[in-house]
């Protein structure tokens, strides 16, 4: 039987690894499956009780909300 632990860890590597690869593409899609990849991450920290983990879990959301922020609705024609 497949455990909700195990179920975490194929997300992480699925959406980790393809959020990795599409920000390095320089790939705005890449930040929303950043994102996506967050709870599995909560999730499997929370599991084995790893609470330094969780502490970096909320600054990964906001690394990857502003991400999002920057390359979905900032307005681009004000930069200079």
């Amino acid at each position: 039987m497949i455990t909700l632990d195990q179920i975490s860890q194929i997300g992480i590597a699925i959406l980790g690894l393809s959020a990795t690869f599409l920000v390095a593409r320089k790939n705005k899609w890449g930040f929303v499956l950043g994102l996506a990849s967050e709870p599995f991450w909560i999730l499997t920290a929370y599991y084995n009780h790893q609470w330094g983990i969780q502490l970096l879990n909320v600054v990964y959301v906001c690394t990857w909300s502003y991400g999002i922020y920057v390359w979905f609705f900032k307005d681009k024609k004000y930069d200079k």
